[in-house]
């Protein structure tokens, strides 16, 4: 039924968000500023950053320090402590881009075209750290179910793993790796990449075609929604081919008919894509049965759904 206390205004995501996207947290991570200061480093007006300063403080993420601003202990384990249980990152700022998008879903909805993007060298950075951050806890729960059954070190083929998470994942459980993801995904994350791993980063769109095999597996991790039918199906032929007899390709992504959030999720692409949505599990298996693959049923590991298909020997 309707969620009538989903009609809030998120104020406290809001104003976090803004905070990013003046650079007000970055300005203080390392150095205390005065109000006088922060406003001259992020061209802000001092009354409004002074409202919004006054927010955060009561919100825990600021405190004072004497006439001094500086970040909470909360706020710079979220933010900048990496190795803290409650670290994100900026990576919710995918989440506000998104919100930015949504808000043109009326015209969308008229028009049937999805909205265009500005500034999307950091809309992707924003997407790649929300990518890792959701993958990290559940990557070694999906690598386990992707290699069963495989031969030892088997050669894995992670389409759209620019996020490196679920490659660090099956290169440490033996994989021998190759990424394929747009040129500026890789250009972004190659200094992330830890050379003594047996993991290989090319550039490409998977749309046009893959990397050459053989695999023994073809990981497709939340790249389906991206596209319709045609490209899914040319994807699955192409995964196909380049797979050994008896190879698998496994498919994380959100299974339409079976919740409400795929079906939400299916608006988000309609808002961002020119084709992309959510499929059935009838609609995945006809297109994998199409490329020579029989499927099994699908499962849920770490929270994820998980379509695993192999390549009719």
């Amino acid at each position: 039924m309707p969620n009538i206390e989903s009609f809030q205004l998120p104020q406290e995501f809001l104003i976090a968000s803004a905070g990013v996207q003046t650079g007000l947290f970055e300005e203080i991570k390392h150095n205390t500023c005065s109000l006088e200061e922060l406003a001259a480093k992020t061209n802000s007006d001092p009354r409004a950053l002074w409202t919004v300063v006054e927010a955060l403080i009561s919100l825990k993420y600021l405190v004072y320090d004497g006439d001094k601003i500086k970040l909470s202990e909360e706020a710079d384990n979220i933010f900048f402590n990496s190795g803290h249980e409650q670290y994100t990152g900026f990576s919710f700022m995918h989440t506000y881009n998104i919100m930015n998008a949504w808000m043109q879903l009326p015209r969308v909805i008229r028009s049937g075209k999805p909205v265009s993007k500005k500034d999307v060298s950091k809309h992707t950075m924003h997407f790649i750290n929300a990518m890792s951050h959701i993958a990290r806890k559940t990557a070694p729960q999906i690598v386990e179910y992707c290699l069963k059954d495989l031969p030892a070190n088997p050669r894995v083929l992670d389409v759209g793993g620019g996020p490196l998470t679920n490659a660090f994942a099956f290169a440490g459980s033996g994989a021998v790796v190759t990424i394929l993801d747009l040129p500026e995904v890789i250009d972004m994350m190659q200094p992330e990449l830890d050379t003594n791993l047996p993991i290989k980063m090319v550039k490409g769109d998977f749309t046009k075609g893959l990397p050459p095999g053989p695999y023994d597996l073809v990981y497709l991790g939340n790249v389906c929604h991206i596209y319709g039918e045609q490209e899914n199906r040319k994807l699955f032929q192409d995964a196909a081919h380049e797979l050994e007899p008896g190879g698998q390709i496994v498919i994380n992504d959100m299974i339409r008919g079976t919740g409400v959030m795929p079906a939400l999720f299916a608006v988000n692409m309609l808002v961002n894509t020119p084709s992309g949505g959510t499929w059935t599990f009838e609609q995945y298996k006809t297109w994998l049965a199409a490329a020579n693959c029989s499927t099994a049923p699908w499962e849920e590991v770490g929270g994820r759904q998980l379509i695993k298909a192999t390549k009719v020997r």
